[in-house]
């Protein structure tokens, strides 16, 4: 008698296991086949979601893993398995933060259309004759900018962040310094504090700012660590100051810092001369750990920590924390020629 043969059961194809956080929490731990492409993970998130009151607008979803940004329309059909084991990030903003967006920019259009309307009145002849409006000055004004300034999609108070970046775009300070070394920055941005903290024992590393291919796009920590509130705006214009520095230079050397501490200096008497010195006004937030302007240079790619011009890599998280306890001490010493420390400064171990 001859026995048949059967036919081995096919085995189930490995799983894999992604870790989904969203606005800095734990959205849940998804368990997918190893074939699995982005639209799956992407399903999976918008079905752990479906019984939120909030309704998303997952065309414009993004998930941000190992220092790069996935995109639900531009990515979908990309397989997942490199990001088996790791922490990803999901950014989707809410049907109504959207439509909140389109009616604010609409409402801004208006006003710039009251505004110039008022400004070419001839029902105002004084004002016309004591300030004539300079066409050269105009037009490096509108040449040396940020052609466009983006929230955070996807959080709340996503109109405050928005006023927040074009308070920093019109601060005389800035524009006086953009207009001097002529630069012209894409998009400023707010950062994501979740995707650019990172924390072992040695403390907490946060990350300030990120200038991405020499100003296509800066990017800004507004928000604190929780999301409840925003930073000291002083702190925030300084960062931008730095990254403003790397248009030109990336490495963290003897040039960039020439550099960035002149535009500093520049921001500072354009804003006392404009009687802006009463800046800080606001959430405050000190941060009782390391803070970091940025992780030494230019980024190639999108949203990647750690990018240098000088084609080495970035800096290891100990240097960059040693750099900035160096940066500290050393501008503490320049204002404190006695040899006084700046008080309440952070301070980490190299």
């Amino acid at each position: 008698m001859v026995e048949a043969e059967t036919e081995p059961l096919p085995q189930s194809a490995p799983a894999l296991t992604i870790t989904v956080t969203k606005g800095g929490k734990l959205l849940d731990i998804f368990h997918l086949t190893a074939d699995a492409i982005l639209n799956d993970l992407l399903i999976a998130c918008e079905d752990q979601l479906t019984d939120e009151a909030d309704k998303y607008d997952w065309d414009k979803a993004k998930f941000i893993a190992k220092g790069k940004m996935l995109r639900a329309s531009e990515h979908g059909e990309q397989p997942i398995a490199h990001l088996d084991g790791t922490k990803v990030t999901l950014q989707v903003p809410t049907l109504e933060a959207i439509q909140d967006l389109q009616r604010s920019s609409d409402a801004a259009r208006a006003r710039e259309a009251r505004r110039r309307a008022v400004n070419t009145s001839a029902a105002r002849p004084v004002a016309a004759r004591r300030s004539r409006p300079d066409p050269a000055r105009a037009q490096a004004d509108a040449q040396y900018t940020f052609l466009r300034v983006e929230p955070l999609l996807g959080f709340g108070n996503a109109e405050r962040s928005r006023a927040f970046l074009q308070r920093l775009k019109e601060d005389p300070g800035i524009r006086a310094a953009m207009r001097k070394h002529e630069f012209t920055v894409g998009l400023l941005t707010e950062m994501d504090p979740a995707a650019n903290t990172q924390s072992t024992h040695e403390g907490t590393t946060r990350l300030l700012g990120l200038n991405r291919n020499r100003g296509e796009v800066i990017e800004l920590r507004l928000r604190t660590d929780a999301y409840d509130g925003y930073r000291d705006y002083k702190t925030i214009r300084d960062t931008l100051c730095h990254e403003l520095a790397h248009n030109v230079h990336g490495p963290h050397d003897r040039k960039f810092w020439d550099l960035c501490h002149q535009i500093e200096r520049e921001v500072q008497a354009a804003d006392w001369k404009s009687g802006g010195h009463a800046i800080g006004d606001g959430d405050y937030y000190e941060s009782p750990e390391d803070d970091v302007p940025d992780h030494g240079g230019w980024t190639g790619g999108t949203y990647v920590l750690g990018g240098s011009s000088s084609g080495g890599g970035g800096l290891s998280r100990r240097d960059v924390i040693a750099k900035a306890v160096e940066e500290r001490m050393r501008r503490s010493q320049s204002d404190n020629p006695d040899g006084g420390g700046s008080e309440g400064g952070s301070s980490a171990a190299p």
